[in-house]
Formats: C-alpha cells, sequence, structure tokens
C-alpha cells in the first residue's frame, strides 16, 4: 500500500471515529440531563417508569419481527430512561418517516416503466404454477417483473466476474452505471478506473454510486472530486454524518453494473482487492457473481435510476436510458431481478428466500457469510427438513468478524435438531449470497442471510428458473462442499448450560449486529 492510499484511509477511520464519538456524546447527553431531572422530582420518575410502560405495550402491540421486539423491552423496562432515550431516537417506527416518504416520491417518478408482461406469467403458470406464485409476488410487491428473452452466465469466482465486466466495459457506447456498498482505490479497481477514464472521454455517460460507510476503509471524499476531474459523475450514499440519525443504519449493500441497458452485473463480490484474492486477510476469499444480457436488464437500469435521484434527484425522464432492447436470447427461461428496500415494509429478500423453501420438494442450498436469521425463517429451514429436504448451508470456516460468527454459529444447533446439514468453508471466508432449489430454481445477489440484510439495507438478487446458469451454481455448491467441513454432528447435541446462556444473549442482541 502506498503512501496516498495510507493516507486516505487513516483520514477515513479518523472521519468514522469522529462520527461515532459526536453519536455517543449526544446520546450521553440526552441520559443525563433526564437522570438529573429524575434526582429532583419522584413525579418525573413515576412518569418516566409509567411512559416505559407504555412504549412496552406499544412495542409489544406492533406489527414486526419478535426479535425486534424482545431486545428493546428487555432495555426499556431494565434501564429505562436510555431503553426511553434510545427508542425514541433510532428504534421508533416513525423515526425514518421522513426518508420513506422521500423514497416514495422518487419511486413514483419509475412508475409505469417496470411492467409485468402477462404472457410471460401465463406461460409460467403452465410450466409451474408454485413458480408463477413466486414470479407474481415479486412483480405485484417487489414491482420487479420476471422476463424471457435473457441470457445468463454464472462466475464461481469473482476474478472471473471482474474480467467479464473489464471485457463489457469496451463496448459501451452510451452510459454506464455503476453502484457498490465498497469502493477501494487500489489494485482490483484501477482497472476498472482507466476503462471508465477512456470511456468518459469518448463522451460515454459514467455515473458511480458507493455507500458510505461501506467504503470508509478504502477511499475518502476526496475520490468524488477525483473521478469528476477524469469526467465521471460520482455519487456518496448516506454519508457519516456526526448527528444522531436512524436512517444511518440503512445502508446501500448493493452490487449493480449496467452498461447501455444491454449487459447487466451483480453478485456478492465489492470493488475491493481482498474480493478478488489480492490480499488475503482472511484465508481464500469465495465470492460469485452474474452477468444478464437482454430484456431483463430494464430492471436493473431502473434500480440504479431510483438510487441515483434518491441521493439527489436530476433526471426529470429516464426514458433515454431505457431504449427497447433489440437482443435476442439464446435461452428461454425465467429471469427476475428484483430490489429490497428497508423503507416500505416488505422484506423481498427474506421472503424470496422462505417462498423457496416452500418450494423445494428434493433438495434446496444456500451460501451466506452470516447466518443470522428470524424465527420465521428458522422454521421454514427446519420445515423444509423435516418433510424430508435434503437442506444444506454453508458458512465461512474463517470469519470476518469474529464476535458475528460466534452468533452464526448459535444457529447451529436448533437447525440441525431438525435436520439440516450445516457446512463451513474450510479455505477462508465464503462471502457468495445465492440459493439453489431442485436443481430448476436459483437465487444469487447481495443478500446474506442476517438481519443487516434482510431488514435494514438496500439489496438487489436475481431469481432465476429454467436456465443453463442454474446447472452452474449447482455445480458450484457441489465443488464448494468438497472444500467444506460438515459441521453437523459438533452441533447435534446440547451444549453445557454457560454456553448456550452465552449464546442466548448473543442471539438477543442479534438484530443489532
Amino acid at each position: 500500500m502506498g503512501s496516498e492510499q495510507k493516507r486516505i484511509v487513516k483520514n477515513s477511520i479518523g472521519r468514522c471515529m469522529f462520527v461515532v464519538i459526536s453519536l455517543f456524546v449526544q446520546v450521553g447527553w440526552f441520559v443525563l440531563w433526564i437522570l438529573e431531572l429524575n434526582q429532583y422530582s419522584a413525579e418525573i420518575s413515576l412518569l418516566c417508569s409509567l411512559l416505559a410502560l407504555v412504549v412496552v405495550l406499544g412495542i409489544y402491540g406492533r406489527h414486526m419481527n419478535a426479535a425486534f421486539k424482545i431486545p428493546w423491552m428487555i432495555l426499556i423496562m431494565v434501564f429505562p430512561v436510555l431503553g426511553l432515550c434510545l427508542y425514541f431516537l433510532i428504534g421508533h417506527s416513525r423515526a425514518n418517516r421522513r426518508m420513506r416518504k422521500y423514497f416514495e416520491k422518487i419511486e413514483q417518478t419509475s412508475k409505469g416503466l417496470l411492467v409485468q408482461d402477462k404472457n410471460i406469467i401465463a406461460q409460467l403458470e403452465k410450466e409451474d404454477f408454485s413458480v408463477a406464485n413466486q414470479a407474481r409476488y415479486l412483480a405485484e410487491y417487489g414491482k420487479y417483473p420476471v422476463y424471457q428473452n435473457t441470457d445468463a452466465v454464472f462466475y464461481d469466482d469473482a476474478s472471473k466476474g471482474l474480467e467479464a465486466q473489464k471485457e463489457a466495459l469496451w463496448q459501451a457506447k452510451d452510459f454506464i452505471f455503476m453502484e457498490y456498498h465498497a469502493i477501494e482505490d487500489s489494485k482490483a479497481f484501477a482497472g476498472l478506473r482507466e476503462i471508465l477514464r477512456k470511456k468518459a472521454a469518448e463522451g460515454v455517460e459514467v455515473r458511480i454510486i458507493y455507500d458510505d460507510i461501506g467504503s470508509v476503509g478504502f477511499i475518502n471524499t476526496g475520490f468524488i472530486r477525483q473521478m469528476e476531474k477524469e469526467g465521471i459523475k460520482c455519487r456518496v450514499f448516506n454519508p457519516m454524518l456526526p448527528i444522531v440519525n436512524v436512517f444511518m443504519n440503512n445502508r446501500d449493500h448493493r452490487k449493480i453494473m449496467v452498461i447501455d441497458g444491454k449487459i447487466g452485473f451483480t453478485g456478492g463480490y465489492n470493488l475491493a482487492d481482498e474480493y478478488f484474492n489480492l490480499t488475503h486477510p482472511y484465508g481464500w476469499w469465495k465470492d460469485t457473481g452474474i452477468r444478464l444480457q437482454g430484456d431483463a436488464v430494464r430492471s436493473f437500469t431502473v434500480m440504479f435510476l431510483e438510487m441515483w435521484n434518491a441521493i439527489r434527484q436530476s433526471d426529470k425522464s429516464y426514458d433515454r436510458y431505457l431504449k427497447k432492447s433489440v437482443y435476442r436470447g439464446n435461452e428461454q427461461g425465467y429471469i427476475q431481478p428484483y430490489a429490497d428496500s428497508p423503507l416500505d415494509n416488505e422484506n423481498v429478500g427474506e421472503n424470496v428466500y422462505m417462498n423457496l423453501l416452500k418450494h423445494a420438494k428434493h433438495k434446496i442450498y444456500f451460501t451466506t457469510p452470516y447466518l443470522i436469521i428470524s424465527d420465521e425463517m428458522s422454521r421454514e429451514l427446519c420445515l423444509a427438513a423435516k418433510r424430508g429436504v435434503d437442506v444444506r448451508i454453508i458458512t465461512p470456516g474463517i470469519p470476518d468478524k469474529k464476535l458475528v460468527f460466534k452468533v452464526t454459529r448459535s444457529y447451529y444447533a436448533p437447525l440441525v435438531a431438525a435436520g439440516v446439514k450445516i457446512f463451513e468453508y474450510t479455505p477462508g471466508f465464503i462471502h457468495a449470497k445465492q440459493c439453489v432449489c431442485d436443481g430448476e430454481l436459483a437465487a444469487i445477489g447481495t443478500i446474506n442471510m442476517d438481519y443487516r440484510s434482510l431488514y435494514f439495507h438496500f439489496e438487489n438478487g436475481v431469481l432465476l428458473y429454467k436456465t443453463d446458469a442454474i446447472q452452474a451454481i449447482q455445480r458450484d455448491f457441489e465443488e464448494t462442499f468438497l472444500q467444506s467441513e460438515e459441521v453437523t454432528k459438533k452441533y447435534r447435541y446440547q451444549n453445557s448450560t454457560v454456553l448456550r446462556i452465552g449464546q442466548c444473549l448473543l442471539r438477543l442482541l442479534a438484530p443489532l449486529l
């Protein structure tokens, strides 16, 4: 790492620490102020206790996942002042109401741009009504249609995906859209940056979105100025600010590249060196991706434009980016890109996984870097295994976050007891987020099986049915199993009481991790 890169990382981490300290100071001041009032008045103390009771009852009555209710209820009842302060600052459902309305307004600008072709749904119903129902759910509640006339290529290694992206970028003639949770201004991105610079000089419109927290250790705000000098438009999602703001918890975790509205990429990998094994902080990094070409890329284009304008509205019309495709696909399968927002009360990412579990007849496999799931997801996994479905989950053998890894392992025992098989990827850290069901359905994208991805982050994925890429994903699972250690037997029996108590405490905090 050069001196310039060291300076960037140092400045980014310093900015992050300043924001964190500022947030603690604000919350601490508020709590101390309330406690000071408590000392002078029994009435105020009683009022706080009554308010705590009312709030706890209100939380209990809310339509939300029980895993989110319980930690707040315990915190408020045990520490009324601290609990109430934190809840009203960051936990209340209306805390990010302004952002909800703003994103709804942005979504209205794209209304009517993604319309489901009823003939495709009708054809899908003839082939498998259950799969058609899954597609209908995404089209009606996620607003993302299912397409045909689209070819998909699966990459079992992030490096292969990156090379395919470079090749496609050289062909760009109109526009390039890139949206990534993390970008590191280093070796892996350097190859892309050179292509982007040349394309921008040719008159191609280049836009980049990155998440501020996701990239905080990799780049600083000077990155935007550098991109602009090279003719590349750049925006940062949800910048870290030294104020208490519940929306700070909602990050852009998506990974999308769109080229001329004709070719689209997504997958688990960010644009940082470790994802391509240029560095090895956690052993061998395993990640996957997918390339789409054809009609389905339209959904990726709209996803990007919505996020671009949510950061700062500038496009009055998306028409020039949504020209009718003249591509003729080689496959006749079904492909459905979709996105998930934490602001719409529809848990699309989790529901896709649970619908696949309901659909599974013979086998269903998952890879996820983190396994921190709701009771609903756990129940679906267990029910599928109890029905006789071969349910397997691959998690990392070398963790990137040790505490989160401990929480992940705390979920093994109840799953194993129901017949779910657990594997850990021994060469290192598996970051891929994918699922294959009965060898005919698959989902791949950015969505981890954890609370952050399923409830707090902006995410995206692709659902595939009867495409060649599904068989490639199936083969990747089979090869990855050979590189993994099955730990099912190890977690089949109850652990010690002390260990179980520790795991219960970790799982209580799981929704906050």
